[in-house]
């Protein structure tokens, strides 16, 4: 049975695939938790991946 190729990814070059996080600020709550932030990346907007010609023209970091 043949297997199927996919196209290779177009992992953005900003954030390198890991395009939503959440950071923790170090400030504990009354219950003990710490207080987060979410942040998506601005390049893909939250995708991890870019469109062919943004991947071919940005630089990687």
């Amino acid at each position: 049975m043949p297997q199927h190729s996919h196209a290779p990814s177009r992992i953005c070059p900003n954030c390198s695939g890991f395009a939503s996080v959440v950071i923790a600020t170090g400030v504990r709550r009354r219950d003990g938790s710490r207080a987060t932030v979410p942040v998506t990346c601005p390049t893909c907007h939250g995708a991890g991946t870019i469109a062919r010609p943004l991947a071919t023209t940005a630089k990687a970091a």
